[in-house]
C-alpha cells in the first residue's frame, strides 16, 4: 500500500537534515561533506554506493544513517553463493492452503544495506535492478510494492581486490551517487581508538527522525522549482560526457534525472525553493563519475573518470539565471 505524503515547510528541511547529519557525525567525525551527500541522496529518493578499502567504516556509516531515522532496516551480506531469491523473496507452497505463499526477502525494508555488493555474482546483483529503478519486486508474475522511503545503501571493495565482480553498467547507473569515505585524519583516528575500545558508538546512537518525516521531506524536495536554463545545463553536462573522446560510455538520461533530483534536494537543504547552477556543478562528479567508462587511451594514460569529468564540468558554460525565469 502506498503511504500518504504531506509536504513539510521548506524552512524545516535544512534543520531536519542537519539533525540527521549531526547525529551521524557522532560516529563519523570529520566527514561532514560525505555525510551530507548521503542525506542528500536519501531526500532525492536515490540510492548510494560506498566504495573504499576494507576497514574504513563503510558499513558503520550505512548503519549510522539507518539508525538515525526510525525506519525498517535489513542487511544483506553479498557472497558468491547468494541467490536472487535470497534478496527479493520466494513463493513457497503451503500444503494447508494448497496454494503458494510469498515470503518477502530482505529488500522489503526502508533501508537496505547491501554489504560488499560486488562479491556476489552478476545474476544476484541483477536482482536489485527492478527494486532500485521501479521500487517494486515481481515474483512469479505478481508485483509487490516496496516501502517508502526506500534506499539501497551498498558498499563495495575496489575491483582490484580478490574475490570481487565489477558491477554491470546497468547496476551502477541505478545508484544515484558514489562516495568514498577515505582514511580518517590522525585526530579522528586517535579519538576512535579511545571511544571504540570501551564501547560501540552505534549502540548509543539516537533516533532523530522517522519514516513519516522523511516522506514529508521528500515531498517538499519534489516541489523545488527548476528553471529551463538549469535543465539545459544538466543536459549539456551529460551530453559533454557522451561526446568526449576520453570516454567510451557517457552519462545516461537516468543520470541527468538523478543529477537534477539531487540538486533539488541540495537546494531544499540550503533553504531555497529553487535550484542554482552551482547546486548542479557541485554534485556533478559524485553523481555522474561512477557511470562513466574511460576510453582505452585515457585508461592507458592513468586518467580516472573523476578527473575527466572534473575537466568536462569546468569547460561547460554555467548559465546565468534568476530563480523564477
Amino acid at each position: 500500500m502506498t503511504q500518504a505524503r504531506t509536504a513539510m515547510a521548506l524552512d524545516e528541511v535544512g534543520p531536519s537534515a542537519q539533525r540527521i547529519i549531526a547525529n551521524i557525525e557522532r560516529v563519523f567525525a570529520g566527514k561532514y561533506e560525505v555525510i551530507r551527500l548521503g542525506v542528500t541522496v536519501l531526500l532525492a529518493e536515490g540510492h548510494l554506493l560506498i566504495e573504499d578499502v576494507p576497514g574504513v567504516g563503510k558499513t558503520t556509516f550505512a548503519k549510522a544513517l539507518a539508525r538515525s531515522i526510525d525506519c525498517s532496516v535489513r542487511r544483506i551480506q553479498f557472497t558468491p553463493d547468494l541467490l536472487p531469491s535470497d534478496v527479493t523473496g520466494v513463493s513457497i507452497y503451503n500444503s494447508e492452503t494448497t496454494d503458494f505463499e510469498f515470503k518477502p526477502g530482505p529488500v522489503f525494508a526502508n533501508i537496505v544495506l547491501g554489504d560488499e555488493i560486488n562479491r556476489a555474482s552478476p545474476k544476484t546483483q541483477a536482482a536489485l535492478l527492478e527494486c532500485m529503478a521501479e521500487r517494486q519486486v515481481t515474483v512469479d508474475g505478481t508485483r509487490y510494492e516496496l516501502q517508502s522511503p526506500f534506499l539501497v545503501l551498498a558498499t563495495q571493495n575496489p575491483v582490484e581486490m580478490e574475490g570481487t565482480y565489477a558491477l554491470p553498467e546497468a547496476q551502477r547507473d541505478r545508484f544515484t551517487a558514489k562516495i568514498s569515505l577515505g582514511y580518517p585524519d590522525r585526530t579522528a583516528e586517535i579519538a576512535m581508538l579511545s571511544d571504540q575500545t570501551t564501547s560501540y558508538p552505534l549502540d548509543d546512537l539516537k533516533v532523530v527522525s522517522d519514516a513519516a518525516t522523511i516522506r514529508s521531506l521528500i515531498e517538499t524536495v519534489r516541489t523545488v522549482h527548476v528553471v529551463e536554463a538549469v535543465k539545459e545545463y544538466v543536459v549539456a553536462l551529460a551530453d559533454a560526457t557522451r561526446t568526449s573522446p576520453e570516454l567510451r560510455l557517457g552519462a545516461s538520461p537516468r543520470a541527468s534525472l538523478h543529477l537534477l533530483r539531487t540538486a533539488k534536494a541540495a537546494a531544499a537543504m540550503s533553504g531555497r525553493d529553487y535550484v542554482l547552477p552551482d547546486d548542479v556543478q557541485r554534485l556533478a562528479v559524485p553523481v555522474l563519475a561512477h557511470r562513466l567508462i574511460p576510453a582505452t587511451s585515457a585508461t592507458v594514460a592513468g586518467r580516472s573518470p573523476e578527473e575527466i569529468l572534473a575537466e568536462i564540468v569546468s569547460t561547460v558554460p554555467i548559465p546565468v539565471t534568476s530563480p523564477r525565469d
